[in-house]
């Protein structure tokens, strides 16, 4: 199953940060490398109906928002748009390895995510915002415990400096607690269901399909928080690299349009067992197994999207959760010096799209 959330990075780091020792030092990306918003960059007002070059290559893996990409693939969306596109499915953090290696031109992953890649020197850019988690990860409780607050003094497992992590960050201070009055165990996420159910800790923190295999485990058990709880903490996104960007990006906004009618495809209720049936096919579950990951993503429509991109002080503004991300991960040594979080955001190709549908 999926590894979504998984810092991959920090699979190297954790032993040092558990030990104590010190930890490898930060390479920043080369600011000149990092796309800028491209009014200079500005696409034809009529794209070319036919591929303009080889096909751009994008890394995906089992997230419903990155699913949802099956659609247009199986639809053939991106042939009437006019643009070659090559999909290859990951598992989560190999996804992550092959964009860092160089091996395609962009990777599905979470706006968290984007800044550990960029971290360790491979920077990207966020085309378009796909969803953001929306109940889908969740803080899961024994049976007997209702509430955050019932977990104080209690043992949580949870994989430490991962976005589940946050997640319990988040639970905790909106319960006006902090993780000093909680004991955490650090437990691989695909390891939280049998955790929970053998009793060796009160609660998880896990995202799907692991937080629904660990209520089918332990009968009782319950989810007391979820993302649902903090929309926005989680969004999940195209990162694409910038030389690609800056290279192809008439390319890149065809791949935009896609996604725009993919989302527009999915807010449809009369397409809901077609496009489970697209997506659960891509995952070996059934459509109506599927359908409960899908209720628990908010799928962003380009213009929603557009909406998250604009600058606030809360995480409905998705330069805000990549602040509230980075700050998280300094504090959790997953990287040793704040990104530039700004500039691996571009909304620009979003707002063109919009505008040459007026």
């Amino acid at each position: 199953m999926h590894e979504r959330f998984k810092l991959f990075l920090l699979l190297l780091l954790l032993p040092l940060l558990l030990g104590g020792c010190k930890k490898a030092e930060q390479t920043s990306p080369d600011p000149e490398q990092l796309a800028t918003p491209a009014a200079s960059q500005a696409v034809p007002a009529t794209l070319p109906s036919t591929p303009s070059g080889p096909a751009l290559k994008i890394a995906y893996s089992d997230w419903p928002g990155w699913v949802a990409w099956e659609i247009g693939i199986q639809k053939g969306w991106f042939k009437e748009e006019g643009v070659e596109v090559d999909f290859t499915w990951f598992e989560y953090v190999p996804s992550m390895e092959a964009y860092s290696a160089g091996k395609v031109d962009a990777c599905t992953m979470t706006n968290g995510d984007q800044l550990v890649t960029g971290s360790s020197g491979t920077p990207s850019v966020a085309i378009l915002l796909n969803d953001y988690s929306n109940g889908n990860d969740m803080v899961i409780g024994k049976p007997g415990i209702d509430k955050v607050e019932q977990l104080k003094g209690k043992t949580v497992g949870v994989e430490v400096g991962f976005v589940s992590h946050l997640l319990l960050m988040n639970a905790l201070q909106k319960s006006g607690m902090t993780d000093k009055d909680i004991k955490i165990k650090n437990v691989p996420t695909d390891q939280t269901p049998q955790t929970l159910k053998s009793g060796e800790v009160d609660a998880v923190v896990a995202w799907q399909p692991n937080s629904g295999q660990a209520l089918k485990e332990l009968p009782g058990s319950k989810p007391i928080f979820t993302s649902k709880d903090v929309p926005g903490v989680i969004y999940d996104v195209l990162a694409v690299n910038p030389k690609s960007l800056k290279e192809r990006r008439a390319d890149w906004v065809k791949v935009v349009k896609v996604w725009g009618r993919i989302a527009d495809y999915l807010k449809d209720p009369k397409n809901l067992d077609d496009a489970a049936k697209i997506m659960s096919a891509r995952v070996g579950l059934t459509p109506e197994e599927y359908k409960p990951l899908m209720g628990g993503t908010y799928f962003l429509t380009l213009a929603e999207g557009l909406k998250h991109y604009q600058k606030g002080d809360d995480l409905s503004s998705v330069h805000f959760s990549n602040k509230t991300v980075d700050e998280f991960q300094v504090k959790n040594a997953v990287y040793k010096t704040a990104m530039p979080y700004e500039r691996y955001l571009d909304a620009s190709l979003v707002d063109e799209v919009l505008k040459a549908k007026k």
